[in-house]
């Protein structure tokens, strides 16, 4: 079975693989962009990139509806033990572990992590990315991040056949850091994510895909929410 990546707005996505189906950050409730509703899904696993609302999103509701085991940072996981959700594993930054679907490697990105709760701030620990090393391929989810030299030693390290990278600017990278950043992974196909949510991060995802075609050796396909590649 060929692994399917659908994008459902945002940083949110759903990777169909051979082992079930892997739900990142599902902020699909409260974002006009998504084309599903957070019942509508049925994940087995579902990865977490930091504790913000708008990547956290309905990962409590879903997983304690569908079993699925919840994959985050230490310290955003045991926030989400606490809620009520008994499936989960924890990692932190640099670790790896080996999944049904593959190997999963947590790495940095440059962000903050925390859940805003009646008004009350809570830490939740570092916030991160993903490599997924699928059978068929590897995916990269780089998370709410700035630009960091380290892409380079996770290009390196791992051959990854796609990243998934935010363009939108104000919260992490924007369009000229996004195609620097593909410089320096130097995957096969990059996807966009993290833009035209909120008007602070409104973007022209062609726009990065016609630099990233002049100025890369890659290849970058913009899904519209819904769409899969």
């Amino acid at each position: 079975m060929r692994s399917i990546i659908t994008y459902l707005g945002h940083a949110a996505f759903l990777i169909k693989s051979e082992s079930g189906e892997i739900l990142i950050d599902p902020f699909l409730s409260g974002n006009s962009n998504s084309p599903v509703k957070p019942d509508e899904v049925n994940p087995k696993f579902i990865l977490v990139t930091h504790g913000h609302g708008d990547h956290l999103g309905d990962t409590i509701p879903i997983a304690k509806r569908s079993g699925a085991l919840v994959i985050a940072p230490f310290e955003l996981g045991t926030y989400i033990e606490r809620e009520g959700v008994k499936n989960v594993h924890t990692m932190h930054i640099g670790g790896s572990f080996t999944f049904p679907f593959g190997k999963l490697i947590m790495t940095i990105a440059h962000h903050g992590s925390a859940v805003i709760k009646d008004g009350e701030i809570i830490y939740t620990g570092n916030p991160c990315g993903y490599v997924i090393k699928l059978k068929d391929r590897t995916i990269y989810h780089a998370g709410d991040t700035g630009l960091f030299m380290d892409m380079k030693l996770i290009g390196e390290r791992n051959k990854i056949d796609v990243a998934l990278l935010p363009i939108g600017g104000n919260y992490t990278m924007d369009i000229d850091d996004a195609v620097y950043a593909v410089k320096l992974i130097n995957p096969d196909v990059v996807i966009p994510m993290h833009y035209n949510t909120f008007p602070v991060i409104e973007k022209d995802p062609e726009e990065f895909r016609r630099r990233v075609e002049e100025e890369t050796n890659s290849r970058c396909i913009v899904l519209k929410p819904g769409e899969s590649y």
